[in-house]
């Protein structure tokens, strides 16, 4: 078998698998951004407790996101840079549907921090993940 031939039947094996053109894509995205804790009064019965039921716990960088989001890739667990803040923070809440291209930023129990960030716009980033 020629080289030629033995290449061209990598490529259509890599296609037909699905292994080509199936790598993440960078997504950026201008949202406002607000801050949240997970003190009794600012939400319900069960401040830690998430929308997709995790538990948050004050040190986590997590973030809420309106629901438009997770129709562009922000779905659970999804890592997202934003710009002025270190670190990656995790997608592990959701928003009321009245939102849109917002996130909310988790600030443990510190309420002072929180209301310090107020509202902002920033840019964020994460990975879109290829749809299965």
């Amino acid at each position: 078998m020629t080289l030629r031939r033995r290449q061209g039947l990598l490529l259509a094996f890599l296609l037909a698998s699905g292994a080509l053109g199936c790598a993440e894509t960078t997504q950026s995205l201008e949202v406002t951004a607000t801050a949240y804790t997970s003190t009794a009064g600012e939400t319900d019965a069960e401040p830690a407790l998430a929308a997709w039921g995790d538990t948050l716990q004050p040190g986590m960088k997590a973030i809420a996101v309106s629901r438009d989001l997770i129709e562009l890739g922000l779905d659970h667990g999804t890592e997202v840079t934003i710009e002025g803040l270190e670190g990656r923070y995790r997608v592990l809440d959701k928003m009321h549907r009245r939102w849109l291209r917002k996130i909310d930023i988790y600030m443990g129990e510190d309420k002072a921090r929180a209301l310090k960030w107020g509202k902002r716009q920033v840019r964020i980033h994460w990975r879109k993940q290829p749809a299965d």
